[in-house]
């Protein structure tokens, strides 16, 4: 490996791709290092039977389609190969096996000094592409030795994993619901942790979540609403995509939960927020369909009307009469599976480009420490920003940014070029 590099991009997934897209477009010497293969997490961090949340007309690079039906979600594994035959189609400079231990500013210089497993770089620019899901969390709620296994939903690869007996699963997001419903289909007795979050219409007269996202002009939003910083989606893209209900969950025989909160003398002690939680994401899910019918009256489209799409199920009865308190082994639980997301790990990234809360201090990927630059985040600059197609977006802007720095740095001067 050579040691002098002007750009080193860090990560070879969607985001580290994107880059070296745009890069190369604009004739900037580059280098991508990944740790393992490309697009890794999508092929080991991801359950078995996974789709991607988006139809593959919509989650995509611009310049390949994926080699499925448009409207169908990709499997894990189609993501990962289609990953791979982008980086193969731009001709990504990508050496896979190298991980980067250190990243630190040069003194009296420009750049930054790259510690990796396979030797020291020297780098003029570092683009952290490693994107939001780096270090899973599990909540220090169930003690390890509580006699439960217990694993993150990255760990989850299909029920027959699993030791024999009934399953919790915390969190009630794409991960969380979709592996709960699995589980489920597979025989199991399924508990399901449920907390804030948004449930939007898998699809609504005629057109995908995502076509409604764009049209209402919500992918661009730049900035999460107050308070809803870290509410999680509710999607799906299992069984060809369909809406998350979380009354069909509970009738199909799987008992709904408000937060895991506390575990004392062998029981789990829930929130009364489970109620709430499911009324909010009814709201956000009617709100959806309103802000959609306006549209289509206010632009004439002769789009299907869809009026089962407003009926609700009646409310279940662990909802209603909710459980407080869980006794783990006398409701035959062996498993917990907790679907609790991730936090990003920049210990690597020695420089001054954090808050004081050790998150990324930037403005749509531009970080405070010059010469260095985020991609892959979730609201770097909008919306849709950790999305396959978002991030190709994002990409562009900081290869613009990058380009615009090195023609400051090319610049001579009247002075300067006088006295050569």
């Amino acid at each position: 490996m050579s040691n002098q590099i002007e750009v080193l991009v860090v990560g070879a997934g969607q985001a580290g791709i994107a880059m070296s897209e745009h890069l190369t477009a604009r004739g900037v010497p580059h280098l991508v290092v990944e740790r393992d293969r490309v697009a890794e997490r999508w092929r080991s961090w991801r359950w078995d039977s996974l789709a991607a949340n988006g139809p593959a007309w919509h989650d995509r690079f611009p310049g390949l389609e994926f080699d499925v039906d448009p409207d169908a979600f990709a499997s894990k594994d189609q993501v990962a190969d289609y990953l791979s035959a982008y980086a193969d189609k731009v001709g990504a400079p990508i050496r896979t096996g190298v991980e980067v231990t250190s990243v630190r500013a040069n003194t009296g210089r420009s750049g930054f000094a790259v510690e990796t497993s396979d030797g020291p770089i020297d780098a003029r620019y570092v683009v952290a592409a490693t994107g939001a899901f780096q270090r899973p969390i599990i909540p220090s709620v169930v003690p390890a030795d509580a006699g439960f296994d217990q694993l993150h939903s990255v760990s989850y690869r299909n029920p027959e994993q699993l030791a024999p007996g009934a399953v919790l699963v915390v969190g009630a997001g794409s991960s969380g619901v979709q592996i709960a419903d699995e589980l489920s289909e597979s025989g199991r007795k399924v508990y399901l942790a449920v907390g804030p979050h948004d449930r939007p219409p898998r699809s609504y007269r005629g057109r995908d979540f995502c076509w409604w996202l764009g049209v209402l002009g919500k992918w661009d939003a730049v900035a999460p609403p107050v308070g809803a910083e870290h509410v999680t989606i509710a999607v799906s893209g299992a069984h060809g995509g369909h809406t998350v209900d979380f009354r069909a969950l509970a009738t199909s025989g799987i008992t709904l939960l408000g937060r895991a909160n506390a575990f004392v003398d062998g029981a789990l002690l829930l929130g009364d927020d489970l109620r709430h939680n499911i009324a909010a994401g009814d709201a956000n899910y009617l709100s959806m369909l309103d802000e959609a019918d306006a549209y289509i009256e206010r632009n004439g489209l002769d789009l299907p009307e869809e009026p089962q799409a407003r009926v609700l199920g009646p409310e279940p009865d662990c909802v209603s009469n909710p459980i407080r308190e869980l006794d783990l082994a006398a409701a035959g639980i062996t498993s917990i599976i907790w679907a609790t997301g991730f936090a990003t790990d920049y210990d690597w990234l020695k420089v001054d480009a954090f808050d004081d809360a050790g998150r990324p201090a930037h403005s749509r990927g531009v970080s405070t420490e010059p010469g260095v630059y985020f991609l892959g985040l979730p609201w770097l600059s909008r919306r849709g920003s950790s999305f396959i197609w978002g991030v190709w977006h994002d990409a562009k802007y900081l290869a613009d940014q990058i380009s615009i720095q090195r023609g400051y740095l090319a610049y001579e001067g009247a002075t300067e070029a006088a006295s050569v």
